[in-house]
């Protein structure tokens, strides 16, 4: 009997403490987990877009339609670097191409989803960091 007052007393303990609005999300811990533009960069996508992200990765040559020199997005988009195009293709892919047929590159989005256990917002800062990080790298 002692115990189960005990338990009832600590629950509701618990419940006054806890939160009003749900569990808030730690921003710190999220970036944690997300790693930077650039890490991600160099894992997943220098291997095609070589480390400089001009397009000459060592697999640039196997691919059907050779990747484009990333570092070039801006100066191809009247001067401003287009985050919410290449969200779009880091997300969705590039899509079917009228030559080529299907893109040889993937899209990140699903894949980052199942990394991520389909946490939007960690998919989402994936994204982010990675556009930002190919922001830093525009020619001028």
């Amino acid at each position: 009997m002692r115990y189960a007052i005990l338990l009832a007393l600590l629950l509701s303990l618990l419940l006054v403490a806890a939160p009003k609005g749900g569990l808030a999300v730690d921003k710190a811990a999220l970036s944690k987990v997300v790693p930077p533009g650039k890490v991600m960069y160099k894992e997943y996508c220098a291997v095609c877009h070589g480390d400089n992200a001009k397009g000459d990765g060592p697999y640039a040559s196997m691919l059907k339609v050779p990747p484009p020199d990333l570092t070039t997005l801006a100066k191809r988009h009247d001067g401003k670097f287009p985050y919410d195009y290449v969200s779009n293709i880091l997300r969705f892919g590039p899509g079917p191409t009228i030559l080529h047929g299907s893109p040889d590159m993937p899209a990140w989005g699903p894949i980052f989803q199942w990394f991520d256990k389909n946490d939007e917002r960690a998919v989402a800062e994936r994204i982010k960091n990675l556009c930002d990080y190919l922001a830093s790298l525009q020619e001028t």
